[in-house]
């Protein structure tokens, strides 16, 4: 059988590998999906431009389902019994086109030629859908290799999901999600695809080389637009895109070296005195605390709200599973301290995961549990009951507002005795070196306390104070 004619309609889903949902720090409890025009469909052997003015042209490969009869409300069996061959995808994207218009994708991946099929189909009769293997190469290195054995959504329940409200017709295609890997090309370089099981029966190697486009957007449109996030998640990890992280280490020590006291202080002559998350304490006093921010919203208790987002794979468990070393969880609990907002368990998870710790404007269960875990964790305090009495598990890295502060995954939370400090990242530099400054001036006038100098044009310094610091630190000023 040869590559497809143009499909009626093309829909894509959005995540479906565990491979995946670890790289992206999300796991969906439903599949999600979007449509991409029949227009965007090239074959093998065909370029794809990379739009002119853009940079984060990113591959994902893909198992392509190929509708065979239509269906309309079916079960999973017969959704995947109404497939008639799968093939090779490629799932292209101009993460810098997102901005507009992430929700639908589709001037992300609906450009012509973003989705390119074949160069063969594979016969659904008698294949294993838990049997398939999807490989992607990049200028002949492999980047991306994966099987089906371990799907969140299986591919029967994919189809039998979309019929409930759409009717598939013959020729419609599914794109199944796409495995750890994906990252960017760049013009010059050759993706290939291939959709086999391992050992027998291939689609081949869908080929497609990227070249670079020459026509300007016009004015009257949105433009292209990018940042390091975009970067990162289009390259797959800050690292692979070649960026510094915001919390270096030299950053982080000097960080480690001041009080949050005087960040705090500093935060405030730049326009920040809202920076601080009132109300929070460590459990365990004496804990110094530094890392970047996640994010974890409750919302109000309600019996029905609770019955749909409270239980399985809620959001509170996708929030503590997917946290990374270094990375502060940052609880909204609306400051309602009459329930539990983590314990001993999802704590034991951050901690193994070498998360730097755990924030909620709430309360915290098992507390002196959660102390002896070593997790550094700032709440309100402590309470037995469960979050189901009070809160809801709601959402995930979304701006939040904890302890009266606005926290955004990616901010630097710094943590001691006196409470947690919010620093947006493109504050951090100036503001660590400036601390650092400050405390080491505040330990010299200190120093001159205990000598019997009294504070009055010493605490703060004047002009000659300054000037007597200046030269005991600088004796060549």
């Amino acid at each position: 059988m040869t590559a497809l004619p143009r499909p009626g309609k093309i829909i894509a889903l959005h995540l479906n590998y565990p491979s995946r949902v670890a790289q992206r720090g999300r796991r969906p409890a439903f599949p999600s999906f979007f449509l991409k025009p029949p227009s965007s469909v090239s074959a093998s052997g065909d370029t794809i431009e990379r739009p002119h003015g853009t940079e984060l042209l990113a591959y994902e490969g893909e198992i392509a389902l190929i509708i065979g009869r239509t269906v309309r409300r079916v079960s999973p069996e017969e959704g995947w019994a109404a497939v008639e061959a799968v093939t090779a995808a490629n799932d292209w994207g101009v993460y810098d086109l997102r901005a507009v218009d992430k929700g639908s994708n589709l001037r992300n991946k609906g450009g012509d030629g973003f989705t390119p099929l074949g160069p063969t189909v594979i016969p659904a009769r008698d294949l294993d859908p838990d049997g398939l293997r999807v490989r992607t190469w990049v200028n002949g290195e492999l980047t991306q290799d994966d099987t089906t054995a371990d799907l969140l959504f299986p591919f029967g329940v994919l189809v039998a999901d979309l019929s409930q409200l759409i009717t598939l017709e013959p020729g419609d295609v599914v794109l199944t999600g796409t495995p750890a890997g994906s990252s960017v090309a760049v013009p010059g370089d050759v993706v290939e695809v291939e959709v086999d099981v391992p050992g027998g029966l291939t689609t081949g190697r869908l080929v497609t080389r990227v070249v670079e486009g020459t026509v300007p957007f016009a004015d009257f449109g949105a433009g292209p637009t990018v940042n390091d996030l975009q970067r990162a998640e289009a390259w797959g990890s800050a690292e692979a895109a070649g960026l510094e992280p915001v919390l270096t280490d030299e950053l982080r020590g000097l960080l480690n070296g001041v009080a949050v006291a005087t960040l705090s202080s500093e935060l405030r002559k730049r326009g920040y005195p809202h920076s601080s998350i009132d109300g929070v304490h460590p459990l365990k006093p004496g804990t110094r605390m530094i890392g970047t921010a996640r994010t974890l919203r409750f919302v109000a208790h309600r019996p029905d709200l609770f019955t749909s987002h409270g239980g399985g794979y809620n959001a509170q468990k996708r929030a503590f599973d997917s946290l990374k070393p270094g990375e502060v969880l940052v609880i909204e609990a609306r400051g309602d301290a009459t329930a539990g907002t983590v314990g001993d368990v999802l704590a034991l998870r951050a901690q193994t995961l070498g998360a730097a710790g755990v924030i909620t404007d709430g309360a915290v269960r098992d507390s002196a549990a959660v102390v002896d875990i070593g997790l550094p964790v700032f709440a309100q305090g402590a309470h037995p009951s469960v979050l189901g009495r009070r809160h809801v598990p709601w959402e995930v890295d979304a701006t939040v507002t904890c302890g009266g502060a606005t926290v955004q995954p990616g901010d630097i939370l710094a943590g001691d005795d006196d409470g947690v400090v919010v620093i947006p990242p493109h504050l951090l530099d100036e503001v660590a070196r400036a601390a650092s400054e400050q405390e080491a001036q505040d330990a010299w006038v200190a120093a001159r306390v205990a000598e019997g100098h009294p504070v009055d044009g010493l605490f703060p310094p004047d002009a000659e104070w300054l000037a007597r610091y200046r030269s005991s630190t600088r004796p060549d000023l």
